[in-house]
């Protein structure tokens, strides 16, 4: 592929998953009502789950194809980036802090999940070379740990043993009654379904893209997996969270991000299983230690934030997003000089 007709793919795919992505805020937010689940854990699961799918296909597409630095720093950058979009997200709700607005437990223990998976790739990639079917069995655990931390979240919507303080700044998570009148559940399962689908081709589109520009440019696959295809395909997580925003599902709007964020660190098992020259965790370089690090200490400040919940901060947002976006903008500077 041209290095011209790449870069103009790309352009065009990304815009594909914005627009998709604006259409999947709507959609979500009337089936968190409409299904009862709540805006926090159907954009843990669901939302978190869909609008990651085209950096699924980027990861396990680029770790098939021999790129293991591509797909991993896609998989984990693609949570940095994330990151630093709820703090976008906190720029454009001017009332409080958006970590204060949007207090949940469950988003809470989403982001304790997200840090438990993070530090089990940490010690999979440093610990002993181990493979069973050129997989490690780290992967596996992985989707176990995955799997129940979000049995517990779940047990922990129906019966919270800890609940925040509310206050007059709260918006709280309940059904809206004039959002689902007149909704048809199948109506919106369908346009969720086809909001997918669109989202999942951009996202195979990127990856060869991405791919081909890494080839042509000379630029490494761990820049180009961190900043072009993490970014591009973490764009429905910013387009759905500052959408959700300006319909004040606060709520959804995190989640969204901390549920995707920890639906990401699946990617490293996917792609595991699509390696086929060994574990992919021990293909890598250490720049990708560094940015699950750099991930760890990021979400921490989030939960933080989450907990002592600032009304007011630096240009009208939390001191955590502040710290986020400096830790951000620092973490790529370093590796685009030191790789």
């Amino acid at each position: 592929m041209e290095l011209t007709t790449a870069i103009i793919l790309f352009i065009i795919s990304t815009l594909v998953i914005g627009v998709a992505g604006t259409m999947l805020a709507r959609t979500s937010d009337q089936l968190a009502d409409v299904t009862g689940w709540g805006e926090a854990l159907f954009g843990a699961i669901f939302l978190g789950g869909v609008t990651s799918l085209s950096g699924i296909i980027t990861s396990v597409v680029a770790a098939s194809h021999n790129y293991p630095q591509l797909a991993m720093s896609n998989a984990i950058g693609g949570i940095a980036a994330q990151t630093v979009f709820l703090s976008i997200a906190d720029i454009t709700y001017s009332k409080v802090n958006l970590e204060h607005a949007a207090a949940s437990f469950t988003n809470i223990m989403q982001g304790l999940l997200l840090i438990c998976l993070l530090s089990i790739v940490l010690i999979g990639i440093t610990g002993p070379e181990l493979s069973i079917f050129n997989i490690h069995p780290f992967s596996l655990l992985i989707i176990a740990f995955y799997l129940a931390g979000s049995k517990l979240i779940t047990n922990a919507k129906d019966h919270p043993m800890w609940r925040p303080r509310i206050t007059v700044d709260t918006m709280r998570d309940i059904p809206d009654k004039k959002n689902i009148q007149n909704l048809s559940l199948r109506r919106l399962i369908i346009q969720f379904i086809i909001q997918t689908l669109f989202v999942g081709a951009a996202g195979y589109a990127v990856t060869q893209t991405g791919i081909a520009i890494s080839t042509k440019t000379g630029l490494s696959e761990v820049f180009v997996g961190t900043l072009f295809t993490a970014i591009s395909t973490s764009l429905p997580e910013l387009i759905v969270s500052v959408a959700a925003v300006r319909q004040n599902a606060l709520t959804l709007a995190i989640s969204n991000i901390i549920g995707g964020n920890t639906f990401d660190v699946l990617f490293v098992s996917f792609a595991d299983v699509a390696y086929k020259k060994g574990s992919i965790l021990h293909a890598i370089s250490d720049s990708q230690i560094f940015i699950v690090t750099l991930s760890i200490l990021m979400t921490s400040i989030l939960i933080l934030g989450l907990l002592h919940r600032q009304k007011q901060g630096i240009a009208k947002i939390g001191w955590e997003s502040t710290l986020i976006l400096l830790l951000y903008i620092a973490g790529n500077v370093f590796l685009f000089f030191t790789m």
